[in-house]
């Protein structure tokens, strides 16, 4: 995460974690959804010549820009280190682009522009929809990711110029244990682009400057961890009166859920704890990774 340029989130993402323990555990008692995970892994792979698996960590930095009034825009880039040879791996991703990329030469750096435009599945779970992905070796085992734009910021800032996330990483790595870890500064005009429909929580989460959080596992369990520090004690007091609100509120609908995801939102509603500290609320819960496995890959 020190690497990555400046940026208003960081997160960081523990893969070979994620891929080689927790999701077997997670649908170790359903191996048709583990090999079709596995599956979607694979086609990943063949599609970009990047193979997740041998990741170690993924480090992601985001921006957040506002072309216009009322919109909001995400600038992402990763870094990606492990036991590959990014050297390597971005020759398997020329390959599998079969033509459809382009170079661009920059500070001495190589960047690699590939044309996917198609919806690939991250890591066997997640769905993005990608036009183009740029990739850039910075060292023989650190892989840059994104947009050519913010590889090229990526690598002003491993020639030595400013970084600015030490606050944010400090956040991301409160609990060294998580295997996803995140801290993000929420400005006023990005809070002012959200549209929840109402005009007291609105007001509420106006208070809040940054969020921070982190998921990690035990033997049977996945734990959730959110904090939001506000403008003052206060606001966090209020903030927190309105989400004990909305938990006895939602107690109402959650028995109305039915099958896994009845079982699921009851669980993590059971269990959430709600409390501020000083200008700081916290929000934990657990769930069994049994009721979260039905949803895994879905």
């Amino acid at each position: 995460m020190t690497s990555l340029p400046e940026s208003d989130a960081v997160a960081q993402v523990k893969v070979r974690r994620l891929l080689n323990e927790v999701l077997p555990q997670l649908l170790a008692s359903n191996p048709s959804k583990l090999s079709e995970v596995n599956a979607d892994i694979e086609r990943f792979k063949n599609r970009t010549g990047l193979d997740p698996r041998t990741f170690d960590d993924l480090a992601l930095g985001v921006r957040y820009t506002h072309p216009s009034p009322g919109i909001t825009k995400l600038h992402t880039v990763a870094l990606a280190n492990g036991s590959f040879s990014s050297g390597a791996m971005v020759a398997a991703g020329r390959i599998a682009a079969n033509g459809k990329y382009r170079e661009e030469k920059y500070q001495g750096k190589t960047i690699y522009i590939f044309t996917i435009e198609e919806t690939i599945r991250l890591f066997g779970v997640f769905d993005f929809a990608i036009r183009e992905i740029a990739a850039s070796p910075l060292d023989s085992n650190t892989l840059a990711l994104g947009d050519a734009t913010s590889i090229r910021t990526v690598i002003d800032v491993n020639r030595g110029r400013k970084r600015g996330n030490a606050e944010l990483i400090a956040l991301a790595s409160r609990d060294p244990n998580a295997i996803i870890g995140f801290g993000s500064n929420l400005s006023p005009t990005l809070l002012n682009n959200l549209d929840v429909g109402n005009a007291s929580i609105m007001a509420d989460l106006s208070t809040l400057r940054q969020v921070y959080g982190s998921v990690a596992t035990t033997a049977t369990d996945v734990d959730l961890f959110l904090a939001a520090r506000t403008v003052n004690a206060e606001a966090a007091r209020n903030l927190g009166d309105t989400l004990e609100g909305f938990k006895q509120f939602g107690a109402m609908f959650v028995n109305r859920l039915s099958g896994a995801r009845g079982v699921l939102a009851k669980s993590a509603l059971t269990n959430l704890k709600i409390s501020t500290q000083a200008n700081e609320l916290q929000l934990r819960t657990a769930v069994a990774q049994s009721d979260i496995a039905p949803f895994v890959g879905n």
